[in-house]
């Protein structure tokens, strides 16, 4: 890729995009579905860390967990296996109130919904029941006009929890390392959209995709970035993130990179995504 070509890219400058308007009221929220079946590719840390520079751009912000590692629950600082109830008991008990499971984060503006092991389960027991495909959007529907934004981190496959979390959406967040392979599965998930458009959930469309993990040094990320605009021209995001050590040590600190270091470009990287998903309707 020639230089001129990267320059098309967000550099993670938050002043690219415009300064979003203030709010004056909340909801109805738009649900979005962070998902990728390859494991690995940032879903978890992007469904954080977009999610609390939304929050601090004064959007309410409910994170699903929709994972039975349970991953976003504890980059926030959730021990989700003490909990008695998690999203596995929405699911599985349709008279629980969602709104005693819904967890504040030390983010202002930023709830979540947690997961744990439980979760695995509802994927088996949720065959038998009848729109099985609707339990999530279920789930959700009570709670909707809290909030601006109901972000859905799921888990690394295309089983039944992910088409739950399809069929709930309005749009598809896919996120994708800037790695040669991680190209390949792009289409079988477009196809698993596809189909969910057709039979269940004729308004999801594709948001657009995230390129993550990105090393602009390397010949190999580049002709990654090429081969991402060429196949899928204005669906990519503008902001790219870069990889850095900042994620996972934000991680382990249990916070979003926007308060473990605030000042950091990867900061900067996900207030420029913010921005851009709000210039681009994503998210009012």
């Amino acid at each position: 890729m020639e230089q001129g070509t990267l320059l098309q890219w967000g550099s993670g400058d938050e002043g690219e995009f415009p300064e979003p308007p203030v709010l004056q009221s909340h909801g109805p929220a738009r649900v979005i579905a962070m998902c990728n079946q390859k494991g690995g590719v940032g879903k978890t840390t992007s469904t954080i860390n977009v999610s609390a520079a939304l929050a601090e751009l004064g959007r309410r912000v409910l994170i699903v967990d929709f994972d039975p590692q349970g991953a976003a629950s504890a980059g926030l600082g959730i021990n989700a296996h003490e909990l008695d109830e998690t999203i596995y008991n929405l699911l599985m008990t349709p008279r629980l109130d969602v709104r005693d499971v819904i967890v504040n984060t030390a983010v202002p503006g930023l709830d979540i919904i947690p997961a744990n092991i439980d979760l695995s389960a509802a994927e088996v027991q949720l065959v038998n029941e009848v729109a099985r495909e609707q339990a999530l959007e279920r789930v959700l529907r009570p709670i909707m006009n809290d909030y601006d934004l109901v972000l859905i981190d799921c888990q690394p496959s295309l089983g039944l929890l992910t088409v739950n979390a399809l069929t709930a959406a309005h749009g598809v967040m896919i996120p994708l390392e800037a790695e040669f392979f991680a190209l390949r599965g792009v289409a079988l998930l477009i196809e698993t959209i596809e189909k969910v458009q057709e039979r269940l959930n004729p308004r999801l469309k594709i948001d657009g995709i995230l390129a993550t993990m990105v090393d602009t040094r390397t010949l190999h990320s580049r002709e990654v970035l090429d081969r991402l605009q060429e196949a899928f021209g204005d669906t990519v995001y503008r902001t790219m993130i870069r990889r850095t050590v900042k994620f996972p040590d934000a991680s382990v600190a249990t916070e979003p990179i926007t308060t473990y270091a605030p000042t950091h470009s990867g900061a900067d990287a996900y207030r420029s995504l913010a921005r851009e998903m709000i210039a681009r309707g994503n998210v009012a």
